[in-house]
């Protein structure tokens, strides 16, 4: 088992106060090796430790009860000791939620969904009831959707709309007060009329020129009020790969469409696309939907969804386009870029994020992204965190704020 399923920040690690430090690091390995011959530490459990136990094994323990394989590696045979029911499975999500803190119960209900193809049970309502929902969560039950009974559907929803009020109150705020800045910025004029002149900001911006023996600032740079920020309209076309492995980036950037959406100085549109193409802006007041209206998994045309985007930009030089996308391309690679070209020379602020998700560099294709990096489009994973400082830095028409280790 991996490091960041140690049992010693567990709620079960305070079972043993009166135990010494050397017997309490045993007994954090003996619940980390899952007991059997060869874990060598000769330990027993009991009582809560060896109820932590049983939830472990029933996930990471091997047929012949002789330990835990770590994720991702082979080894011998995996028992599927959670059972094939939803009310077994439905009580082990109940134990985890006991003995293990949120972020832990996440991963092992990632871990469950991947090692022992729980996935359709998740189809049914006492499943749903019983998860701890994340972003990755969603992202499973909306790959599932299309096979998703009635029955199941507004659980599922309501479990999706937690998730995404979760994640709006994280982000929201920040994103309106971002924005909204570098509207105001964008909307100040360098040459104004004397009546439209900011003194306070013009003062501000020429005390280099302070004249001691006049007393006087000669204000070489005016600064103008201009339009006010309410009055300056941008376009943003958030342009989302629905392939499988963007999961994640999708249910963002749903949130982050939604929050667009509701400034008045812009004026957002959201689109979808595997090899076809949705356009779900009527949808954008509610995430949920804009989620439900997803269909994640099938091939990749992002030439077809750039086409599509272009045809609905009327005002280029007031226009960010942000393609989000592992650049795994199946439709004509060289009219994408010819048509990423072409947004560009016409004035068009064009990104591409390779992810929009909080697990850094994700896969993704290097020579798409190479070259539309030579077209002065670079691609980078992007944070949730950092994504309004990118849109802020896209519609103020400045450097990119580009994570080095994570562009192309």
């Amino acid at each position: 088992m991996s490091g960041d399923r140690t049992p010693g920040g567990t709620r079960g690690a305070e079972t043993d106060t009166g135990t010494g430090a050397g017997d309490e690091r045993l007994r954090r390995w003996r619940l980390v090796l899952g007991g059997g011959e060869a874990d060598g530490t000769g330990r027993a459990l009991t009582g809560t430790d060896a109820a932590m136990d049983g939830t472990l094994a029933a996930l990471y323990g091997d047929a012949q009860g002789g330990g835990r394989n770590d994720r991702g590696r082979t080894g011998r045979d995996r028992a599927a000791g959670l059972g094939g029911s939803a009310p077994s499975v439905a009580r082990w999500l109940g134990d985890i939620r006991t003995y293990f803190p949120s972020s832990v119960v996440q991963v092992m209900q990632r871990d469950a969904i991947d090692r022992l193809g729980l996935s359709a049970l998740l189809l049914e309502p006492e499943m749903l009831e019983a998860v701890e929902a994340d972003v990755h969560l969603v992202g499973t039950f909306l790959s599932l959707n299309k096979a998703m009974p009635e029955t199941t559907r507004e659980t599922a929803r309501a479990v999706v709309r937690k998730v995404v009020e979760d994640l709006e109150k994280r982000l929201a705020g920040r994103t309106r007060a971002t924005l909204t800045g570098a509207l105001d910025r964008s909307a100040r004029v360098t040459r104004p009329r004397h009546r439209d002149i900011d003194w306070d900001r013009t003062v501000r911006a020429n005390l280099k020129n302070y004249l001691p023996e006049h007393r006087t600032v000669v204000p070489e740079r005016l600064i103008g009020h201009g339009r006010s920020a309410r009055s300056v309209k941008k376009d943003v076309v958030l342009c989302i790969d629905q392939s499988g492995s963007m999961a994640a980036s999708v249910v963002y950037a749903s949130v982050f469409g939604a929050v667009l959406a509701s400034m008045r100085s812009l004026d957002t549109r959201l689109v979808v696309f595997d090899t076809a193409v949705v356009d779900l802006t009527d949808q954008l007041d509610d995430p949920v939907d804009v989620l439900f209206g997803t269909q994640l998994g099938g091939g990749t045309d992002i030439n077809r969804a750039l086409a599509y985007c272009q045809s609905r930009i009327t005002r280029p030089a007031d226009t960010v386009v942000v393609l989000i996308s592992d650049l795994y391309e199946g439709g004509i690679r060289d009219e994408m870029l010819k048509r990423v070209a072409a947004m560009k020379a016409a004035g068009v602020q064009f990104v591409t994020l390779l992810a929009l998700s909080d697990e850094g560099a994700p896969a993704y294709d290097r020579q798409h992204a190479a070259a539309l990096a030579a077209l002065g489009a670079p691609a980078f994973a992007c944070t949730p965190d950092l994504f309004p400082e990118v849109m802020a830095a896209a519609l103020e028409k400045r450097p990119l704020p580009i994570p080095e280790a994570t562009s192309a």
